[in-house]
């Protein structure tokens, strides 16, 4: 089976009705290897000492951890694509991507056999594999939820977060994640700042629209003209940091040909540059902020189009609507939304400011209501 790296027995003295975890392999859970998805850090055999804090609501919890999920190498593909441990199957369409690096968790949602499922964010790695198998994923706000014990990417990019079938599942995850964290109460946004980006196709844009409108959104257009900037600028920070957090693993056995070519290219990041991109970094934010400075929230699509068949994932702008956020810094919430014609739900995009993951949840269970619910099992 591709989802999983590890699979866990049910404790007999498990509740029949725990809820089921799937945690990806990039998170450290005591006593066992944790292998990012990379044969040469699996092979050297280290199991954790201890569990990432971010496990730590869940321990104390009646939830039960099913296993650990299947990854992209390290974390960098946005594919899903893994040719040594196996591409995770899209169940909603198997002849195309799963999405990463998060895939396993994501299609493990989606085939019915977690309940939630946690996933590193660092590019797209929740949203995108959510959006590709048709389920919701939150990017939490930077630094809201520990990393400490989560193999790490770009330590100023990455974030933990998590899948379910529905918004109410998303939910209950961020409880898991940050006991006593609740989205109960908070008033759906009304007003939503649309934002287009060039390049996603008119089908998926159509589908926006009228999810927001279903809704009764009020709608404004907004700008955000330093949009290819933050993207050239968050590539030179995420392989600068990329390099500075794994160079151990350079040209090491074990290491695929893409992951030791994005550590050669990380390596060529000098100082100068990822001081230069971090300050680009900062303007892109201020600039994110004052746009939501005027509305509710952002949205728009997650994907550019409808994720690409397997042996045509090469060259697909997969996270050209996710990164700008993730060098911003705020949450995010990708959710599915019918979309007539396409083999997949389109996905919705909303982006909040920092630390407004409740308005997230409670604008995403609204729009799913208004939708007449989340997608079927």
């Amino acid at each position: 089976m591709t989802t999983w790296l590890v699979r866990f027995p049910a404790p007999s003295d498990a509740p029949g009705d725990a809820v089921r975890v799937a945690v990806k392999d990039a998170i450290d859970m005591a006593g066992v290897v944790t292998s990012a998805g990379c044969a040469a850090v699996r092979d050297r055999g280290q199991a954790a000492g201890a569990d990432a804090a971010c496990l730590a609501g869940i321990r104390s919890s009646d939830a039960r951890i099913v296993g650990k999920t299947n990854l992209t190498e390290l974390c960098l593909d946005p594919n899903g694509v893994h040719h040594a441990f196996g591409t995770p199957v899209n169940p909603a369409v198997p002849d195309r991507i799963p999405g990463g690096s998060s895939s396993g968790s994501a299609v493990a949602v989606a085939d019915g056999e977690v309940d939630i499922a946690l996933g590193t964010d660092t590019g797209g790695s929740v949203r995108i594999p959510a959006a590709c198998c048709g389920i919701v994923g939150l990017k939490t706000t930077w630094g809201r939820i520990s990393t400490a014990g989560v193999w790490p990417l770009a330590p100023s990019l990455d974030t933990v977060g998590p899948l379910a079938r529905d918004v109410a599942g998303v939910s209950a995850g961020m409880r898991l994640l940050e006991p006593g964290w609740t989205g109960s109460g908070t008033v759906p946004a009304r007003v939503v700042g649309r934002l287009r980006i060039r390049g996603a196709e008119r089908a998926v844009e159509d589908a926006v629209d009228a999810a927001l409108d279903t809704a009764g959104m009020t709608v404004h257009p907004v700008h955000l003209p330093g949009w290819e900037d933050s993207i050239e600028a968050f590539g030179t920070v995420v392989l600068g940091e990329f390099w500075r957090a794994n160079h151990a693993l350079v040209d090491a056995d074990g290491v695929s040909r893409y992951i030791n070519s994005g550590l050669h290219k990380g390596r060529m990041i000098g100082a100068m540059e990822l001081r230069e991109a971090r300050a680009a970094q900062r303007r892109w934010r201020d600039e994110v902020m004052g746009a939501l400075a005027g509305v509710d929230l952002l949205a728009l699509p997650t994907l550019v189009a409808s994720p690409p068949r397997l042996t045509q994932a090469s060259g697909f702008p997969t996270t050209r609507l996710t990164a700008p956020f993730n060098l911003a810094g705020v949450p995010a919430l990708a959710m599915p939304m019918p979309a007539p014609g396409l083999p997949v739900p389109a996905s919705l995009q909303l982006v909040a400011a920092p630390d407004r993951e409740d308005l997230l949840c409670a604008t995403g269970a609204a729009i799913e209501a208004a939708l007449g619910g989340a997608a079927p099992r």
